[in-house]
């Protein structure tokens, strides 16, 4: 899965921190209140990120509905696994992973790690 540009990962961010379907308009309500953007840029970047299947839509009178079409977690899982795919050690690359991330985030790793043993039966 390939990384969003930053207006897509603003919109992304909106409807997945928002939970709810929404309206170009609205984000673009939303996004203007940190820097002017017209209502013509959204919508196409919504269109492109319905395209590359990341929103779903649904016809609201005139408008469309925006849905995400996976979850930050799904979107963020992908991404890793993209760069673990992409490296030729993986391996050494969890590793300097590891090494950097916080002691509550190796908490989180460990606990993620023994829910995804238990889901497998191993």
């Amino acid at each position: 899965m390939r990384q969003l540009g930053e207006l897509e990962a603003e919109i992304m961010d909106r409807l997945w921190t928002w939970g709810r379907p929404a309206t170009a308009r609205e984000i673009r309500d939303d996004l203007n209140r940190k820097r002017p953007i017209a209502y013509s840029t959204v919508k196409t970047v919504a269109e492109i990120l319905f395209g590359k299947g990341m929103l779903t839509r649904e016809k609201d009178g005139r408008a469309w509905l925006y849905t995400a079409a996976c979850t930050r977690q799904r979107y963020t899982a992908a991404r890793m696994s993209d760069a673990l795919e992409g490296s030729p050690d993986p391996a050494g690359a969890l590793l300097s992973f590891v090494e950097q991330i916080s002691a509550d985030e190796v908490q989180a790793l460990r606990s993620a790690l023994r829910a995804a043993r238990r889901r497998s039966g191993s």
